[in-house]
C-alpha cells in the first residue's frame, strides 16, 4: 500500500520549487498557471525570497501548495497512491493531488484561506512555537500560568504540541 502525506505550514524553504521549474517544462507551466491564478508573482518570492517573505501566511499557504501538487504532478503516471493524506494545509494538496478537485480551484481556496489568516495575524498579533518532549498535559498547565493569551493550538502527536499567543503591539 502506497501513501502521500503532504505537508502544512511551516515546510516553507526560501528556493522551494525552483528545482522542479528548473528541470520540467510540465512543472513550470504548472507555476506559471499558480502566479496567474494568484495575480502576483508567487514563485519570484519561493525563489529569491528571504525566510521572512515566505512567513507570510498569505504567501507561505499558496508557496507550499504549489510545490507539493508540482511534485506529485512531476512524478507522472508513477504517483499512484492507494490513499493520501494532509497536515491542515497539506488537505488541499492531497485533494488536488489525487484528482479529487482541480488545481485552480485548490489554489483559489488556498489563497482565500491564507488572505483570511493573514487578515486575522494583521489584527491580532501572535506567534506560534512547538513544544517538543513534554507531555500534553504539562504545556496545558504551563499555558494557564502565563498572562495573556497563551494557548495549545495543535496538538501534531504525543510529544509535540504546537502553542500559539499574542504579542504586544
Amino acid at each position: 500500500m502506497t501513501a502521500y502525506v503532504f505537508p502544512g505550514q511551516g515546510s516553507q524553504f526560501p528556493g522551494m520549487g525552483k528545482d522542479l521549474y528548473d528541470a520540467d517544462n510540465n512543472a513550470r507551466i504548472w507555476f506559471e498557471h499558480a502566479n496567474d491564478l494568484l495575480g502576483f508573482n508567487l514563485t519570484d518570492i519561493m525563489f529569491k525570497g528571504s525566510e521572512e517573505d515566505l512567513k507570510q501566511t498569505n504567501v507561505t499557504q499558496p508557496a507550499i501548495f504549489l510545490h507539493s501538487v508540482v511534485k506529485a504532478k512531476v512524478l507522472g503516471d508513477s504517483f499512484r497512491p492507494d490513499m493520501v493524506a494532509g497536515h491542515s494545509l497539506g488537505e488541499f494538496s492531497a485533494l488536488v493531488a489525487a484528482g479529487a478537485m482541480e488545481f485552480a480551484d485548490g489554489m483559489k481556496l488556498v489563497a482565500a484561506r491564507a488572505n483570511a489568516m493573514q487578515k486575522a495575524c494583521e489584527l491580532q498579533p501572535s506567534t506560534m512555537a512547538a513544544i517538543l518532549g513534554l507531555d500534553d498535559a504539562k504545556v496545558e498547565e504551563v499555558c494557564k500560568t502565563i498572562p495573556g493569551i497563551v494557548v495549545p493550538a495543535n496538538y501534531n502527536y504525543p510529544g509535540q504540541l504546537v502553542i500559539d499567543g499574542s504579542r504586544k503591539r
